[in-house]
């Protein structure tokens, strides 16, 4: 059987930064932020050449450990075989290890990449069975998923493969993240959780997620209540003993914050007319970021359109 044919010039990749949980929805509940990587990949006649810029360019690899070359690599075996070369240029703007969802983004970009710069690549491959393979990547849906498909995604697993359906955000909410200067490794924050928890905790979660699809989609004056969790963010708190005390405060300031994905970035969702101001409450130690609701997702774009 043929391999792939694979086009001469050069495609282009944004994906955006995602937050998972959002505080009750462990593993299951995603948001597509405004902050973007752009990856540009190129077929070469030989080789492997990895330029990269922006976060991770004095500490990523170059080789073909690098992430994005892992994933690019299995997205081709499924497309039918593998380029002679690479080219591969990285701008990333993504904070690496602060719960943002820089991996999952490296995994997108790579398989939409791969499909794209691929001769019937869509054909082969199309946007449920992209998900499939960035899940399959990752080990779970909840930041693949709205960093592919964009907006607000509820993730699940189904017969071993990653699903997802999205929604709308209200156009009113806005984000506020807060990065802090160090990382926290997402394995190192999933090993405190445990193994079991009590069933009043669970029963509230459920309660409480169902309540957060109302009111990020239609109802954001209930996104304080619906933005409580008992599942996952109190055992990780000694991991990130700064990023739980400003969730702590700031919600006892009646804002809905809440860590973002593993950690130890907080996240707050407002109303547009209080994003400046939460912006300010973090203090020193912080950057403070009102970014936009994402709605696209993954997206190949022109290589003239220049970044936000």
């Amino acid at each position: 059987m043929a391999g792939p044919a694979f086009r001469a010039a050069a495609v282009r990749v944004r994906v955006p930064a995602t937050s998972a949980n959002l505080g009750p929805g462990f593993d299951a509940l995603g948001l597509s932020l405004g902050l973007y990587d752009d990856v540009v990949v190129r077929v070469a006649d030989s080789g492997l050449n990895i330029d990269i810029a922006g976060e991770g360019s004095e500490t990523l690899p170059r080789d073909e450990s690098h992430l994005l070359v892992r994933s690019l690599r299995t997205a081709f075996d499924l497309l039918g075989g593998q380029p002679r070369g690479l080219e591969i240029v990285c701008a990333n703007r993504i904070p690496h290890g602060r719960g943002l969802g820089s991996s999952s983004a490296a995994i997108v970009a790579a398989v939409v990449a791969a499909r794209a710069v691929t001769i019937g690549g869509d054909a082969r491959l199309d946007d449920a069975a992209l998900l499939e393979l960035a899940t399959e990547i990752e080990g779970h849906p909840d930041n693949v998923a709205p960093c592919l498909l964009g907006g607000f995604t509820i993730a699940w697993m189904e017969s071993g493969a990653g699903r997802a359906i999205r929604l709308d955000a209200a156009p009113s909410v806005v984000p506020v993240v807060f990065v802090p200067a160090k990382p926290v490794l997402t394995e190192m924050a999933r090993g405190l959780l445990p193994r079991t928890v009590p069933h009043v905790d669970a029963a509230a979660n459920a309660g409480r997620a169902a309540l957060l699809v109302e009111a990020l989609t239609r109802r954001p004056e209930l996104l304080l209540p619906a933005t409580e969790d008992r599942l996952h963010q109190e055992y990780r708190a000694p991991a990130m003993p700064e990023s739980a005390a400003l969730v702590e405060r700031l919600r006892a300031d009646g804002v809905p914050a809440m860590i973002s994905g593993a950690g130890p970035t907080v996240i707050a969702l407002v109303e547009d007319g209080a994003a400046d101001k939460v912006a300010r409450l973090a203090g020193e130690g912080w950057a403070a970021n009102r970014l936009a609701l994402d709605a696209g997702g993954a997206s190949v774009l022109p290589l003239s359109s220049s970044p936000d």
